[in-house]
């Protein structure tokens, strides 16, 4: 347990370092950012304290918003795919999450795109509305939101398996 409690403090830590000082500043055509900090939501453990979760999850999104000065959308986007995330759990992988026997690091590589996908592209659609927040604007919204997902799941993907735990 204690393990458990060191690995996510760290994780914490280097994934707002890594989005503060090297993703931040990658503006790539103007609309794509890849937003790597969500993988500690991704791969935070499904059995732990879910009010923990949702209070972590607002503060790493309010922490990356205090150093991009965003007013807010990714301390709003983070806490509404903290709370969808069984959801997608659920939708990706099944059965083990319905028994709470989930381990990241020993899952079909295949549920794993599916679940990194669908939350990245969750995470973004709200990112990107809370930053327009005009309708009007909806094809810049998506296209924004669609190119910076294919980024940021191939990053984190990229993360994940690079950093994946060999047994």
């Amino acid at each position: 347990m204690n393990n458990s409690i060191t690995s996510n403090i760290i994780r914490f830590i280097v994934l707002l370092l890594v989005q503060v000082i090297i993703c931040n500043n990658i503006n790539f055509l103007g609309y794509i950012n890849p937003y790597v900090y969500v993988i500690f939501i991704l791969l935070f453990p499904v059995n732990n304290n879910r009010l923990l979760f949702l209070i972590l999850a607002f503060n790493l999104g309010l922490l990356v918003d205090m150093f991009l000065d965003s007013g807010g959308v990714h301390a709003g986007a983070s806490i509404c795919l903290a709370y969808a995330r069984p959801l997608f759990l659920k939708y990706a992988f099944g059965t083990m999450y319905d028994h709470q026997n989930l381990k990241f690091g020993h899952t079909d590589i295949g549920a794993l795109i599916m679940y990194v996908s669908g939350c990245v592209i969750f995470h973004h659609l709200i990112v990107y509305y809370l930053e327009i927040f005009n309708i009007s604007q909806i094809i810049l919204l998506l296209k924004k939101a669609l190119f910076s997902s294919i980024f940021t799941v191939i990053l984190c993907l990229l993360l994940i398996l690079l950093f994946k735990t060999r047994k």
